[in-house]
């Protein structure tokens, strides 16, 4: 079993920027992949990041591309999600997921945080 508690998320103006983090414990060795989602109200849920903890490259949605950088402490088993250049569209319930396959589908990860709301005024 893996554990995910995310942490972060917040009120910030159009422009802004957050960090979001993500905590795993237990069996993480079993999740190869780790990755960021969110929904919005009304909304499916929608890939955001992902990377792999043996390596490779990230992968971002093109709607957040180089405006969110996703990054790791292995030795704190700790993802990050750092988004800048925040709009009012990013606002979203943002939830991280683990699992063994490269996916940007949901429904790939075995593993989720409970959510961390993030909004974005304008």
């Amino acid at each position: 079993q893996v554990h995910l508690v995310e942490s972060g998320g917040g009120l910030v103006q159009a422009g802004g920027s957050l960090r979001l983090s993500c905590a795993a414990s237990g069996h993480t060795f079993s999740t190869r992949v780790m990755a960021w989602f969110r929904q919005a109200p009304g909304k499916d849920r929608e890939f955001v990041a992902r990377f792999s903890w043996t390596g490779g490259a990230t992968y971002y949605a093109d709607s957040v591309k180089g405006r969110f950088t996703i990054s790791r402490d292995n030795a704190k088993s700790t993802m990050y999600l750092q988004m800048n250049s925040l709009k009012p569209e990013d606002t979203a319930v943002y939830y991280c997921a683990a699992g063994a396959v490269m996916s940007t589908n949901s429904f790939s990860y075995d593993y989720w945080g409970q959510g961390t709301q993030v909004t974005v005024s304008s």
